[in-house]
């Protein structure tokens, strides 16, 4: 496993720079990471993504939404997917999902019905967990606030970022 970026270097790198280096850790969201270089220098990684949460909950909502839907759907197709989330959602490219899957036909339905209620993406932490196991959770969450909800998933963003730091040096994106 590699070293992610010496972060000394990235407070002094252009903002486009630090963007494109920070960038896999959020799934490139633009004006997020336009906002997290601009809140440069961070002493620690850690203050940076607890700097990145507060500007999460401070940005207008439709940045907010652009973050969180910067991330893919729970089980999209590879061919759309960063390969940190390929990695988190478990993809074996070696045993591809049949057609008639029916985790993958209730995360469509979810996921669809999630989107037309709160006008953004459903956004969790898998952390290695199987697809299956996260639909009660999502089934959980079409009941509730849209505020809380959108809430949930800004920080579910910090808390993806935080381990993809570990893979960062990898070239993984």
């Amino acid at each position: 496993m590699s070293t992610p970026p010496d972060l000394r270097s990235l407070n002094d790198a252009s903002p486009a720079a630090f963007a494109a280096a920070v960038g896999p850790l959020f799934e490139h969201a633009p004006r997020f990471l336009g906002r997290l270089a601009a809140a440069r220098p961070f002493a620690t990684w850690g203050d940076l993504f607890e700097v990145g949460r507060g500007i999460a909950h401070a940005m207008p909502e439709a940045e907010q939404i652009e973050l969180v839907d910067a991330h893919p759907r729970l089980g999209a197709a590879a061919a759309t997917v960063s390969a940190h989330s390929l990695r988190e959602q478990g993809h074996r490219p070696s045993t591809p999902r049949p057609p008639d899957d029916p985790v993958a036909a209730e995360l469509a339905r979810l996921n669809d019905a999630y989107e037309a209620r709160f006008g953004f993406r459903y956004c969790v932490f898998v952390a290695g967990r199987s697809l299956a196991s996260l639909l009660p959770d999502m089934l959980t969450a079409l009941a509730a606030d849209r505020a809380a909800e959108l809430h949930r998933a800004l920080d579910a963003v910090v808390d993806i970022a935080v381990p993809r730091l570990a893979v960062l040096g990898e070239g993984a994106s």
